[in-house]
């Protein structure tokens, strides 16, 4: 195990200036991804959160939403300048908050834990993991790690599972039965055939905490592949289902393929390309899905997909508009399909909060729907922002009926995913 030293500070969380008292800064030097998470998760009246500095260093936070102090451990000094190193959180079993999170394609895996948030936000160093094994290294023979997604369920008595991009550039999982001291190692849960090393589906992952996971994924990456579609599975009691209760396989017969789960949205050369951008359960435990249709890489169309006895209903948000990172003049942007992002609120499905540009500038928009999304009521949450405000997030653990938190980042500077200059924001709704 490797264990370095963390860091601890705090401080006492003062507005800007025209800011109002239920919106403010986290920091003024942080970014994520958003395929590591949950990037934030609520506890009590504490949102406990994270991001990557500037110089790659990695840190966790705590706001207090009755107070609006914060308070600050380093976990990590210096890992490395890149947005996909965004550490995601899960409170085990026994009351413990872990912090896990990765390089970008690298071999790497790290976890930082906290016993007591309440009396003392301060993470232990990290321990360094390495959860693969041989067998699956030569089924699936190639070995990178981004990315890491736990989830602790309940009646599994507390078992936390993490998924990430590994072995072979493909989804995987791992487990731990003892709050996260020791892990299993990790297998490929989904991949085509014939295996293909530069395939990589991008996934989404969303649970309660009780029994099921739900997942949502793509074929790859929008940019990679001629079509993206979106397809839905679920994972509980040792197997995968499709949306209709159908077994897919058991975890002896994993992987699976794309085409095994439920497909959501099949892409086509005039509907676009997709990608996804979050999932979520209504009150039947039904999946909720946020996900992007690109007909041109100049408009993202916002789409909400709602799994019912009937079917999919599947509707289209708005128009988000192009890409969000800042192309250099003469440059050809590598990242076109990153749009502003989307949300789902953990325990009221109705309500979403996403990115969208006004004016030539992402804002921040609640919406909420009363009909499966055939139709929004928006409430602006930021506006005429000088800087795009973008990658929303809802703190996983909010339940209906709790003031609602959003956090999200404002670039300054966005050239790539190792070349920012963002803020981490945040928004109460009382």
């Amino acid at each position: 195990m490797k264990f370095l030293h963390s860091l601890f500070f705090s401080f006492t969380f003062c507005c800007f200036a025209n800011a109002q008292p239920n919106t403010g800064y986290l920091t003024n030097d942080g970014t994520w991804c958003w395929f590591s998470d949950p990037r934030a998760i609520a506890l009590d009246k504490f949102i406990v959160t994270g991001w990557v500095k500037s110089d790659g260093t990695i840190e966790a936070a705590m706001l207090d939403t009755k107070s609006n102090s914060i308070q600050v451990s380093e976990l990590y000094y210096k890992l490395e300048a890149d947005d996909h190193d965004n550490p995601a959180f899960v409170l085990t079993g026994n009351g413990e908050v872990l912090a896990m999170y990765t390089r970008h394609s690298r071999k790497d895996l790290f976890v930082n834990s906290l016993e007591d948030f309440r009396n003392d936000f301060n993470f232990s160093g990290a321990q360094l993991i390495h959860p693969f094994s041989d067998e699956e290294f030569q089924k699936f023979p190639r070995l990178t790690m981004s990315y890491a997604n736990p989830v602790c369920l309940e009646k599994e008595n507390n078992r936390i599972y993490c998924f990430g991009r590994w072995t072979g550039f493909k989804p995987n999982m791992m487990w731990s039965d003892d709050d996260g001291t020791t892990w299993s190692k990790s297998r490929v849960f989904i991949t085509n055939y014939p295996f293909d090393s530069n395939n990589r589906p991008y996934v989404k992952y969303f649970s309660d905490g009780k029994s099921k996971i739900h997942i949502v994924f793509t074929d790859g990456h929008p940019r990679d592949e001629p079509t993206n579609s979106v397809y839905y599975a679920c994972f509980e009691n040792g197997a995968f289902y499709k949306a209709s209760g159908e077994q897919i396989c058991t975890m002896e017969q994993i992987p699976f393929e794309p085409k095994d789960a439920t497909i959501v949205f099949t892409s086509n050369p005039s509907d676009g390309r997709a990608w996804i951008a979050d999932i979520g359960q209504d009150e039947q435990k039904h999946p909720v899905i946020l996900y992007t249709r690109s007909p041109t890489e100049n408009n993202h169309e916002y789409w909400y997909a709602r799994y019912t006895d009937s079917g999919w209903s599947d509707n289209k948000i708005c128009d988000s508009g192009k890409w969000f990172p800042q192309t250099p003049e003469g440059k050809k942007e590598p990242e076109p399909h990153y749009f502003g992002g989307m949300t789902i609120h953990p325990g009221n499905a109705d309500v979403v909060y996403l990115s969208r540009q006004v004016n030539g500038v992402f804002e921040i928009e609640r919406r909420e729907t009363k009909d499966s999304g055939n139709s929004w009521k928006i409430e602006e949450i930021t506006k005429n922002s000088q800087y795009d405000n973008v990658r929303p997030y809802i703190p996983r653990g909010l339940k209906a009926g709790d003031n609602e938190v959003v956090l999200w980042m404002e670039n300054q500077k966005y050239i790539h995913y190792t070349n920012f200059k963002t803020s981490i924001k945040y928004f109460v709704r009382y």
